[in-house]
Order: structure tokens, then C-alpha cells, then sequence
């Protein structure tokens, strides 16, 4: 897997938890937090799908005005 270095600061509360985590999972800084990066990512992404899944067909007699008409209600 190719890396970009990134620097990041966190207070001691957090590293002294990243490394608690590491040690007991036998992993690097770097990988715990790149899978705690990944899980931050892929919930948000999870989040976003869901709420497009839940709305998908709520409307389904929408009518959309054509750009002709958006055109023509804006004022010159």
C-alpha cells in the first residue's frame, strides 16, 4: 500500500488510547490510526447511503421545471 506521511496532534488522552490499542492488537501508531481513519470514513459514507436509500422514490411525482422556464423567471 502506498502512504502520504501526514502529521497530526493529539492530546495525551488520545495517544496514551491509541497506545493501549496497539499494544494489545500488536499494530504500529500508524496502522491503528488508519483503521480508526477508515472507520471514521466508512460510517459517514454508510450514513450518506442510507439516508439516500431512505428517501429514494419519496417524491415520485416531482416535477422539475425545465432550464427554459428558469431562465425565463429570472429577472434580466
Amino acid at each position: 500500500m502506498a502512504a502520504q506521511r501526514t502529521q497530526i496532534y493529539l492530546t495525551k488522552d488520545q495517544r496514551a488510547k491509541i497506545d493501549r490499542i496497539r499494544r494489545r492488537q500488536g499494530k504500529s501508531l500508524a496502522e491503528v490510526v488508519r483503521d480508526a481513519v477508515d472507520a471514521y470514513v466508512d460510517e459517514r459514507d454508510a450514513d450518506l447511503e442510507a439516508a439516500l436509500d431512505a428517501t429514494f422514490g419519496s417524491v415520485p411525482d416531482l416535477s422539475i421545471p425545465s432550464r427554459e422556464e428558469w431562465d425565463r423567471a429570472r429577472p434580466a
